[in-house]
Parts: structure tokens; sequence; C-alpha cells
């Protein structure tokens, strides 16, 4: 009796080894809920922006990975697009706690474009050096020294912004060429060098634009106010003539949703032609 029962015990411990090695291990929950969130996330990505069927996907999406920081990002694009910073901001502030790298300079241009809060702006690219030390980020396309520049430029601080154009227009150069540089870097050069009192510099930035894309109705403008500060009515008149033109033809300064720092409307090209013809 005692022989079989050490035989029935030896047995049934071979049984629950065999069993034991031939069982699947299990997905730990959370990446189950990771790998899930993505997949509902990107089954509703053709849906319309902002819609309730694509704001209720994105919130199925973080309610099944509460650290989802693209839907979390996402889910505040619509409120952002619609004025409401009350329910953007905390939306958006999640995203950076849980993806600062990726997030936190975009959330540095939106401070910028859409609420011209000029030093938080500034704050949060400054971070994202700080973030990836051996990368320039690039949010919305533009490089964070791009973006730094037009801050400070909307904060008047000319050194600084001129500081921080020379430095993007330099390593765009020096990657791609000067004819690949965003045209609207030496526009706003220009435009700071212009504010702060240098009109050479300022003439040849707005040169550069006028070289590199030949229709520009910003350029056009303040070469024209450049010409009638010399005293040169006839080319200013000519110039302005120009920008109008280039206006009509849609080739001025504007960005979608938000109004372009220093964008210049038709109302602005009326004034300087009629200053040029008194």
């Amino acid at each position: 009796m005692e022989k079989l029962l050490k035989y029935c015990l030896s047995l049934l411990g071979i049984v629950v080894i065999f069993s034991c090695s031939e069982k699947k291990p299990k997905q730990e929950p959370q990446v189950q809920n990771k790998e899930l969130a993505v997949q509902v996330y990107e089954q509703g990505s053709h849906l319309l922006q902002g819609s309730p069927e694509s704001m209720t996907r994105i919130e199925k999406a973080i309610a099944l990975d509460t650290t989802y920081a693209e839907a979390i990002r996402e889910l505040s694009v619509a409120h952002l697009k619609r004025g409401m910073p009350h329910k953007w901001k905390p939306q958006f502030d999640k995203a950076v706690r849980h993806d600062a790298k990726t997030w936190q300079p975009w959330r540095g241009y939106l401070y910028l474009m859409f609420y011209r809060d000029y030093k938080k702006a500034i704050a949060d690219f400054n971070a994202s050096d700080t973030l990836t030390p051996n990368f320039i980020d690039h949010p919305q396309g533009h490089s964070v020294d791009y973006w730094r520049g037009i801050a400070y430029l909307g904060m008047k601080d000319y050194e600084n912004s001129i500081s921080y154009w020379d430095k993007h227009i330099k390593k765009e150069t020096k990657d791609t060429g000067e004819d690949w540089v965003e045209i609207n870097a030496f526009l706003y050069r220009g435009i700071a060098h212009y504010e702060s009192g240098d009109k050479e510099q300022a003439l040849a930035n707005f040169d550069k634009v006028v070289h590199y894309f030949k229709q520009s109705a910003d350029a056009k403008y303040y070469k024209a106010k450049l010409s009638l500060e010399a005293g040169d009515k006839k080319m200013a008149a000519s110039l302005i003539e120009e920008a109008m033109i280039d206006y009509e033809a849609g080739f001025y300064n504007n960005r979608d949703y938000v109004e372009a720092l220093r964008q210049i409307y038709w109302e602005d090209l009326e004034a300087l032609k009629q200053s040029i013809l008194q």
C-alpha cells in the first residue's frame, strides 16, 4: 500500500510538471489593455476630428489605458480648436505627464500660437532641450529654435529672437541648403531687424524672401515701408502694388485657426499705399 501511494504521488507530480510547462504564459492585463487601446484608437482614425463618434472612440481607448498619451492629447484637440482652454489644458497636461519628450514641445507651440503665452511657450521649448539633449524637436514641422524666434519676437526681445533665427537658419542651411530654409524664417528675422532699427539687415532678409519665393505680400510690404522711409516713393509705390497683387493671390503669411504673428491685412496695404501717395 505504501509503495502504491508513493507511485501515485510521483505520477501526480509528473502530470503537474507537464501541464505547467505546456500552459502558455498569460499576457499581463496592462499589456493587453495597451494593445487594445491602440487598436481602438487607430480604428477610428478616419473619423472627423472632434466629432462625437471620434471623441467617444478616444475616450474608450483612454479607459483601456489611462497612460495612453497620444489619445489623451488627441482628446484635447477639439477643445483647443473650439476655444475651450479650461477643457484643453488639463487634458493636454496629462499627455505631457505621460510622455513629456513628445508632447511638451507641442504644448509650447500651442501656448505660442493659440494663446500668445510667450513665456510658457519658451519654458516648454527650453525643457525639450533638456529632455532630448542630442535632438532638436520639431513640433508642427518646425524646430523649437524656429518657434523660439517667433516667441521672442512676440515679446519684442529682438536680440534673442534674432539669435534663434540665426541658429535655426544656420542649421537648416548646413543640413539641406539655404534654398530649403522655411521662407518665413527670413521674413521673421527681417521683421525682428526692422523693429529693432537695423534697416540694412531687415532689407537683406526681405530680399532673401523675394529671391527664393517671388510672390510675398509680406516681404514686399516691408520693403515698401523701407523705401518710403528712405525717401524713394517711386520704388515704394511699385512695391506696394506688387504686394497687393500677391495678397489677392493668397501669397501672404497666415495660418489656419489662428492669426499668424505680425500677420498683415488688406487694410495695412491700403494704409501704406495712401501714405506713399501723400
